[in-house]
């Protein structure tokens, strides 16, 4: 009778609408199972809930359980083992069911240890080698196999239980761990063993991990009685708290004379030597031997160590509890005196032996009075500087300039870092009495430079005045020792009487720049200092405030709380008899003054810009929209004032900077914001020119 062939059903299905055969695993039609079909699970199956809707890859990503087991060896080769415990650990990979077994190395075991079985999905023994282990093949006190070889699990770690309590599995109590037989016979046998050699361990690895980099630096002097002159000589005495040892350096002083070397004493432990002197060449060792046959038979000996130290030579070397300030030590015949030590030094002694007296020892003399130098009186020839330069060595070299101011005080952007006051001649002249000046100082170099303002039908060429250059204050010698004294920014002020080289101006006006300078840095210029002139006027204006609210009242006949500048001028002078200078009397002005406010039309400005524009050829309003929206990261349509403004710089607009800054204030919102779209269709004049007529104000009479 013919044995009947069985084949399994076959199971069709279309994939990129192409028909093939698939697995018999796939479920009929609805996703319902045919007759005799079980679907078996691929990966472990977690409850609904834990955990987040994240794939097992992500959600259990670097999450591992760790269980402790072990398996039985056998060992049919040696009469001493029948079998060998070999303990292991298993770790269970959540993210893809991959299962690693590793072997702690254990020393001198003569095995090969560590990975057992690498890691991979496992598959089941058989009768099901064709599913794999899952978490549900796993718990305490069980056993599992993996390729013919049986592991029993004895135990896990917290985490495991943790996570397999909440998976909802009970777990087995902890297995015993056994014993290999032939790993405690072979430590029973080492443990009654007694070396023949026994071994001394010197262990100095702590201190030497806990004290590596830490130094104690100590400034010590040798009086050398054998050295021709009887100096003495500078040490630093260094001792490493890694290993005992001490080094010395020697500190030469500029043309000793004596030869530089590296160091004074190498690094080494430093020993006290007793009296009797030193140890001959092997006396101290570290270890002794007993020689306890001789060389009786075959002169051949036998030693062994010596455990109690009967006949070794002890030795003390310096520690840090030796040394502090004031103490002499022996270094090899020579007395070290110890004088005074660092900040490290003294916060290790403090905190481990409390010392907290750390006077020094004097031990340097003096040092004699540096002569006072007597410079020669300026010959005429050059300037002051450069003559004096000449007398500071033997080669010449030109006076070195301020550097740092130069660099601080240059002119930079807006800021030209110059005061300009506009002067005249004090004189009785009437041909020089209206002739103007334009006075400039140079902060970047303390240089004075004057122009003069060019008038009609006065029969005197304006222009350049003085060249610029330092000038000297007036009644001083010109030939003597002591440097002369050159006028300052201090010395300008408004109100100032000044004499350039016979020449005598009174500073009269400032411009805006001057004065905001000036108050900005009110701690350089006291007549700018607002703080200082208040006290001033508080004690003089106190006795006669009657007399000042009547003069306020006078001037103020509606009651608007507000007074021209010139009544307020006069009072401030009248009450003051003269005591306040002009410029303090214009920063008591500035400080209290009340600006009018005034309002700019938009559409006058951007024509005005439009033409400037125009005449300039520019044209690229397209790049500088798109630049400014690639610096808008949110898309808002707005950008922070500076933006705007480094923006519009950098595509070099003909604009003046005032225009510039007044165009993007007029679009500005309450949060310093600018809508840099309207902006720059304001200023496109190919697309949005305004018309000519719109630009012409009628003022009203």
């Amino acid at each position: 009778i013919g044995k009947e062939k069985f084949h399994k059903p076959q199971y069709w299905g279309f994939c990129n609408n192409v028909a093939m055969l698939v697995g018999e695993d796939k479920p009929g039609i609805g996703g319902e199972l045919l007759p005799g079909q079980k679907l078996k699970p691929k990966y472990s199956v977690f409850p609904e809930g834990m955990g987040s809707d994240a794939p097992s890859w992500v959600a259990f990503d670097k999450q591992v359980l760790s269980f402790d087991a072990y398996f039985e060896e056998e060992v049919p080769d040696k009469n001493q083992e029948l079998y060998r415990i070999r303990y292991c650990k298993i770790y269970f990979y959540l993210e893809d069911d991959t299962i690693q077994v590793l072997e702690p190395r254990v020393k001198n075991s003569g095995i090969n240890q560590g990975t057992i079985v690498r890691r991979h999905r496992i598959p089941l023994p058989p009768p099901h080698e064709d599913q794999f282990y899952t978490i549900d093949n796993f718990n305490i006190n069980i056993e599992v196999i993996f390729y013919a070889r049986r592991y029993k699990i004895i135990d896990c770690d917290q985490f495991t239980k943790n996570f397999l309590r909440k998976m909802g599995f009970r777990l087995n109590p902890p297995a015993d761990r056994p014993d290999d037989p032939y790993t405690k016979e072979r430590q029973k046998i080492l443990d009654s063993m007694n070396p023949l050699r026994p071994y001394e361990c010197i262990d100095t690895l702590k201190q030497f991990l806990e004290h590596d980099g830490h130094v104690l630096r100590f400034f010590c002097v040798w009086d050398d009685p054998e050295s021709m002159f009887h100096d003495p000589r500078e040490l630093v005495l260094r001792y490493y708290l890694a290993d005992d040892t001490i080094d010395m350096k020697e500190i030469l002083p500029v043309n000793s004379g004596r030869d530089a070397v590296p160091l004074f004493l190498r690094r080494d432990k430093l020993p006290k030597y007793a009296p009797t002197g030193l140890y001959q060449p092997g006396t101290i060792t570290n270890r002794t031997v007993l020689n306890v046959i001789g060389n009786l038979v075959g002169n051949k000996g036998r030693y062994i160590l010596d455990n109690r130290k009967t006949g070794a030579v002890h030795q003390e070397f310096y520690k840090d509890s030796d040394l502090k300030i004031g103490a002499v030590i022996n270094v090899w015949g020579r007395k070290i005196i110890l004088c005074d030590c660092d900040e490290y030094t003294k916060e290790h002694y403090r905190t481990k032996y409390g010392i907290e007296d750390f006077t020094p020892i004097p031990y340097k003399a003096p040092p004699p009075p540096k002569p006072e130098k007597k410079f020669p009186p300026y010959n005429g020839f050059g300037s002051e500087e450069d003559s004096l330069c000449s007398c500071m060595g033997l080669l010449l070299k030109p006076p070195k300039k301020d550097f740092k101011k130069l660099m601080e005080k240059d002119r930079y952007g807006l800021e030209s870092n110059i005061l300009r006051f506009l002067a005249k001649l004090v004189t009785d002249s009437p041909i020089d009495k209206d002739r103007k000046f334009l006075i400039c100082y140079f902060l970047s170099d303390d240089t004075i430079s004057v122009f003069e303002y060019t008038q009609r039908n006065t029969g005197i060429l304006g222009g350049k005045f003085l060249e610029r250059g330092r000038i000297k204050k007036p009644g001083q010698e010109l030939l003597k020792s002591e440097p002369s004294e050159y006028f300052k920014a201090q010395d300008l002020f408004v109100g100032a009487e000044v004499c350039f080289h016979g020449h005598n101006f009174l500073l009269v006006g400032a411009d805006e720049y001057t004065f905001n300078y000036m108050e900005k840095h009110a701690n350089e210029f006291p007549m700018a200092d607002i703080g200082v002139i208040l006290k001033k006027l508080k004690d003089v204006a106190e006795p006669r405030s009657r007399e000042i609210r009547q003069v306020f009242a006078a001037a103020d006949p509606e009651h608007t709380k507000l007074i021209e500048y010139d009544p307020f001028r006069n009072l401030i002078v009248s009450i003051t008899d003269g005591a306040f200078s002009e410029h303090e009397v214009i920063t008591l002005g500035h400080y209290y003054g009340v600006r009018d406010e005034y309002k700019i039309d938009l559409h006058y400005l951007l024509a005005v810009s439009q033409e400037k524009l125009k005449k300039n050829n520019f044209d690229n309003f397209e790049q500088l929209s798109a630049v400014l929206t690639y610096n808008d990261c949110e898309k808002r349509g707005m950008l922070p004032y500076e933006t705007c403004r480094t923006v519009c710089k950098s595509f070099k607009l003909p604009l003046a900077d005032e225009d510039l800054q007044l165009l993007l204030t007029m679009f500005e919102d309450d949060h310093k914001q600018v809508d840099y779209k309207k902006f720059v269709d304001g200023l496109n004049w190919r697309e949005n020119q305004i018309p000519a007529f719109q630009t012409i104000k009628v003022l009203p009479k």
